[in-house]
């Protein structure tokens, strides 16, 4: 592949087949660290996965359509992707730390996920407080996931890494790799839901998560698209100052990997924006038949039931 052909993120690995998704993220992790080293990792998403399918112990199943297993995969998918860059161009990570990143990913929306008992709404409802309910959901079940007593701190670190509400530089990170580690993920739950080809569709879903969180200023689905424009502009800058850059590091991953000279994620996310910024701009209303691009006439199908 060369930086002339026209590349589309998605052409690479279909983040809606979650078997190729751990694939290639051990794939990637595997170019740096040991296959010992990542049976936690295959072991946590299995356990994600069957929590989100509504098959672990005392949950249901993810019924929030945003925030669903979908989006922990593409999230997963981008921190394996900055992972490698980082390793690529900056120092080393270190392979503990590495594990943490990838467990945390894999954890850092299980707060989303409604117990046995409350039965009432869905866990979008959660919204607000889906972090520190994504912490507890990791201190009840270290166990299963083969967290031991010492990694739980770290994880809570990393998973806070990903609250837009959080000072990010207030977190008590215990050196500068850790930090490069929560920054990571942060950035990559901005670049993963951001650059998945349903974005715009799917915002559709987040408007109807933020109405049942009760979070003012989303009266219409068309507030969501228009508010989008101006919250992209806010994540820009904390990819850069905030998160510390390294959302620029996916462009050696893409270079080192497929020989491809750009950061496909900043392309797929700049193409979503030009596409929503003639969605805004059309004085058509129907905005609706603007966004049923391709495959993705299924949400429109989903969101109408």
């Amino acid at each position: 592949m060369s930086e002339e052909k026209d590349v589309q993120l998605a052409q690479l690995i279909d983040t809606h087949d979650a078997e190729k998704v751990i694939e290639e993220v051990l794939r990637i992790f595997y170019f740096h660290y040991s296959e010992d080293a990542a049976l936690r990792v295959r072991l946590a998403f299995s356990q994600v996965r069957s929590l989100f399918m509504g098959e672990f112990p005392g949950y249901r199943e993810c019924l929030a359509e945003y925030h669903d297993f979908n989006h922990t995969m593409s999230v997963l998918l981008a921190s394996a992707r900055l992972l490698d860059g980082y390793n690529i161009e900056r120092v080393f990570l270190p392979e503990e730390l590495a594990i943490q990143l990838l467990l945390a990913t894999l954890l850092h929306d299980t707060g989303y996920i409604q117990e046995d008992w409350d039965t009432e709404g869905t866990g979008a409802k959660y919204s607000r407080q889906h972090e520190q309910r994504s912490i507890e959901f990791l201190q009840r079940h270290a166990g299963v996931f083969e967290i031991e007593e010492p990694e739980v701190e770290p994880l809570i670190r990393l998973i806070e890494s990903t609250d837009l509400k959080t000072d990010f530089a207030r977190i008590a990170f215990p050196s500068e790799e850790e930090q490069d580690a929560g920054a990571i993920l942060g950035s990559a739950d901005i670049l993963g839901q951001m650059s998945d080809r349903a974005y715009l569709e799917k915002l559709l879903f987040l408007y109807h998560e933020f109405r049942e969180a009760g979070i003012p200023g989303y009266e219409t689905e068309f507030d969501i698209l228009k508010k989008t424009r101006d919250f992209y502009k806010v994540v820009r800058g904390r990819l850069r100052d905030t998160y510390l850059h390294v959302f620029e590091l996916a462009h050696h991953h893409f270079r080192e990997r497929y020989e491809i000279n750009q950061n496909l994620y900043i392309v797929a996310v700049d193409r979503q924006m030009a596409y929503l910024e003639r969605i805004i701009g059309d004085e058509n209303t129907n905005f609706r038949h603007k966004l049923k691009r391709g495959d993705q006439a299924k949400l429109h199908e989903r969101q109408a039931s």
